[in-house]
């Protein structure tokens, strides 16, 4: 098979979108810490989290919808846990979200193994099959490629019109978004900047967890340590590609899981001689030159990283 025939498979185009999915929930919830004024660098930690969470949930009751609960319950803990250090005790951003990455990425493998041990053949679950939709899932190549996937990557599809209509259509939208440019204003206003970006990261880390247990919960139905890999440092490049809207941010995860399925189809296809470890480098080099190229188009929001002391004028 040819690359352009690779590209135009169906069953690729089908992959992209599953594999574009935890980006997609991963950078929806980066976007809206940062519209909150918040750099949420806990986002890897709390997306393996929310992974160990809803498999080991899963796995010990059954069910598939429960695990969906744990991963989102444990990923609020870690934002309000966040929202503590950052918001409240107004600690530098970047150290406080790197070290609770890092605690959390600690206390997730040894949580697997002292729940699991260390077996030759990891534990598995069968994860949630693919629901066509009625009609819509008849329409030739969109059908299968949309319309023909898991319960939770219809939800990511509602999500992101939903988040844009909160940020941009409501009166709470606009409060969170005044928070991220001026918290000082939006006090002024009357607005709790304090609150908000607690409430931002609390439902950030719920949306990452999300994220998380959609990879062992959907896609491949164990848990490993490398399951995450790297996707949450990429999600926070892909809401500077999508500059900080959510329709930008799909479009952005979409090309991603695109690039990774392309990868992966490449490996299986034989049909370039390359060294494995290249291809797996390939979405993190994209990421790298979608940086660059859209370095100086940056513009996030004006009081990003920015701690907000009340008492402060």
């Amino acid at each position: 098979m040819s690359i352009f025939d690779l590209i135009l498979d169906v069953g690729f185009l089908a992959a992209a979108v599953r594999l574009s999915i935890p980006l997609l929930l991963g950078t929806l919830s980066e976007l809206t810490a940062e519209r909150s004024g918040v750099l949420n660098l806990g986002i890897e930690g709390m997306m393996l989290s929310g992974a160990l969470a809803g498999f080991g949930t899963a796995f010990a009751t059954g069910s598939l919808w429960l695990g969906v609960g744990a991963a989102i319950a444990i990923g609020m803990l870690l934002g309000a846990f966040m929202a503590v250090l950052v918001v409240h005790l107004r600690l530098d951003q970047t150290v406080t979200g790197l070290g609770v990455s890092m605690a959390a990425t600690g206390l997730v493998f040894y949580s697997y193994r002292l729940g699991f041990g260390e077996s030759s053949t990891p534990p598995s679950i069968t994860p949630f099959k693919s629901i066509p939709l009625p009609f819509l899932s008849d329409i030739p190549v969109i059908g299968q490629v949309f319309f023909n996937q898991y319960a939770l990557t219809y939800a990511a599809y509602l999500l992101v019109p939903a988040l844009a209509f909160f940020l941009y259509r409501t009166p709470a939208g606009l409060s969170l978004r005044t928070v991220g440019e001026n918290p000082k204003a939006a006090s002024a206003a009357g607005i709790d900047p304090i609150r908000i970006r607690v409430l931002a990261l609390i439902f950030a880390g719920g949306l990452a967890g999300l994220a998380g247990a959609y990879l062992n919960l959907a896609a491949f139905g164990s848990f490993t340590f490398g399951i995450i890999s790297g996707r949450g440092w990429i999600c926070l490049a892909l809401v500077v590609l999508g500059r900080w809207n959510p329709i930008g941010c799909a479009c952005a995860a979409l090309l991603f899981g695109a690039i990774d399925a392309f990868q992966l189809r490449l490996q299986a296809s034989g049909s370039v001689d390359l060294p494995y470890q290249l291809l797996l480098a390939l979405p993190y080099a994209a990421t790298l030159v979608a940086m660059i190229l859209n370095s100086r188009r940056s513009g996030g929001p004006a009081a990003l990283m920015q701690p907000y002391d009340a008492e402060q004028r």
